[in-house]
């Protein structure tokens, strides 16, 4: 649960369904991870996106091994003390993995309370105090009714209420939606995804994609000449390495993005080359 959870963050389940079985397979217990170098997590992580996740989940492991018996806790101020581990994931983890009473807030969930109780076709940008206490204020007393209100709220702005095109027509709440109620006003502000092509994100996703195949440290000239001027092909580097020089992003822009890679641990130097931790 505490993996998916994490996975899940900004990543939609399709990507991450396939990538969190093998995860699974390959690391069934925190022990096992915790005993693999934290390079290995963040090759494992592939094409996931935001791969200090990984590394958070490779601390988290480590820390579980050694604080906790090897077991994920239950409590959620013990499971919001692992690294990478958040309010909601918390929650989540404490009520779905084990049945606690929890307040889960979701992106699903804000929009169902926003239409619900409030009347707006959005939640505001960013999570409001005032969002948290609504929803505390709804969750069942007992612990089984509560965790079932979770899921099933959560579900409802999944597969009903959702962002773009809500299925009122089928919505078991229609009666008592305050947005209907009010004649589906339109949001106060647009929802903007974030940019990728041509962002320093893409450069570092380029670099990690040459990282994670490499068996050996990969030399600084690899990444900053022409493929053509290279020898790179017995590395087994070379597809991704021609995709990152595809991007034909500026010299800075590059140093930005292996500089950054160093700085957040997910790449190191050895041997005058770079490569994922060890």
């Amino acid at each position: 649960m505490l993996v998916s959870e994490i996975m899940l963050q900004q990543t939609p389940v399709v990507r991450v369904l396939p990538v969190w079985e093998e995860w699974l397979r390959r690391w069934p217990e925190p022990a096992a991870l915790a005993r693999e170098p934290a390079g290995e997590a963040v090759r494992a992580w592939g094409r996931l996106g935001y791969p200090r996740r990984a590394l958070r989940l490779h601390a988290a492991a480590a820390a579980i091994e050694r604080d906790h018996g090897g077991r994920v806790p239950q409590d959620y101020a013990e499971l919001l003390g692992l690294p990478g581990v958040g309010s909601y994931t918390a929650a989540a983890v404490a009520a779905f993995a084990f049945g606690r009473r929890e307040t889960v807030v979701d992106t699903n969930i804000r929009r169902v309370h926003a239409r619900l109780f409030s009347g707006s076709a959005l939640p505001a940008p960013a999570l409001t105090a005032a969002e948290m206490r609504l929803a505390a204020e709804l969750l069942p007393s007992d612990a089984g009714s509560s965790v079932r209100w979770n899921a099933s709220v959560m579900e409802l702005g999944a597969l009903v209420c959702t962002a773009r095109a809500p299925k009122c027509a089928v919505c078991p709440v229609r009666d008592r939606c305050a947005w209907l109620a009010a004649g589906e006003p339109p949001p106060s502000y647009t929802p903007k995804g974030q940019a990728w092509h041509g962002t320093d994100r893409q450069v570092r996703g380029g670099v990690m994609a040459v990282l994670r195949l490499a068996d050996s440290p990969v030399p600084a000239e690899m990444f900053r000449q022409a493929p053509a001027d290279l020898g790179f092909e017995a590395a087994g580097i070379g597809v991704p390495l021609a995709a990152l020089h595809r991007l034909n992003c500026a010299p800075e822009q590059l140093e930005r993005a292996l500089a950054g890679l160093l700085e957040d641990g997910l790449a190191e130097l050895h041997q005058g080359g770079y490569r994922l931790p060890a």
